[in-house]
């Protein structure tokens, strides 16, 4: 069974550290908030001027005034802080941002990430994707493994506008976690009831597999 979006945002919130400045990219990387381990100190940053992003409120309780950088309402801890763009995009350009974790429309087998354009579609814009993927310690993507189409996302080269080069350490899917070093694709667990021959089907880069592969345990 594919994890669903949840799933891929409880996966990545096992990878977050205690004391961690993590930035949440738009789409699933903003339900990554939902699952920090109570009473662990993470402080989530956010490129639209905050510090110290808390759980979506809940249903009823929402303060239009208090959003992430996609545009949806959110809550704030005790400590939380707000300050304008520039000194967001300053904090994160002088790598303050332990990890960031983003969507992405490819990966490439080198780590290549490509998650603002599709030449011929209106977008809203690249918003601070190429500032994190130049500035961040480690990136994380969340993201489905297959478009639409059932085409793979995970390519031996990218064919869409780049955001980042050689700069994606670890990528979690809605089939499988995978680790990028060594210009492949390394084979870390898999969802549950999924095989590896159908990872294997539906990714179109490198992909190293070794030894016996877990179930993704969430």
């Amino acid at each position: 069974m594919a994890l669903d979006k949840n799933g891929i945002a409880k996966r990545i919130a096992r990878e977050v550290a205690d004391g961690m400045y993590v930035n949440l990219g738009i789409g699933i990387p903003t339900l990554v908030a939902n699952f920090i381990p109570e009473g662990m100190d993470v402080v989530l940053q956010s490129e639209n001027g905050l510090l110290g992003m808390g759980p979506f409120p809940i249903e009823g309780e929402e303060d239009a005034d208090l959003i992430n950088a996609g545009k949806q309402t959110i809550t704030t801890l005790p400590g939380s802080v707000f300050f304008d763009s520039a000194m967001s995009f300053g904090m994160i350009r002088a790598r303050k941002v332990d990890l960031t974790i983003l969507g992405a429309m490819e990966v490439s087998e080198n780590g290549d990430i490509a998650n603002w354009k599709i030449p011929g579609k209106m977008v809203k814009g690249m918003g601070g994707a190429m500032d994190l993927v130049a500035s961040a310690k480690n990136i994380i993507v969340a993201m489905q493994h297959c478009d639409k189409a059932g085409n793979s996302k995970l390519m031996p080269a990218c064919g869409l506008p780049l955001t980042g080069v050689k700069c994606v350490k670890k990528i979690v899917t809605d089939l499988a976690v995978l680790e990028v070093r060594d210009g492949a694709f390394h084979l870390l667990e898999r969802a549950p009831g999924v095989s590896v021959e159908e990872i294997i089907s539906k990714t179109s880069g490198k992909l190293i597999i070794n030894g016996e592969i877990p179930e993704v345990s969430i």
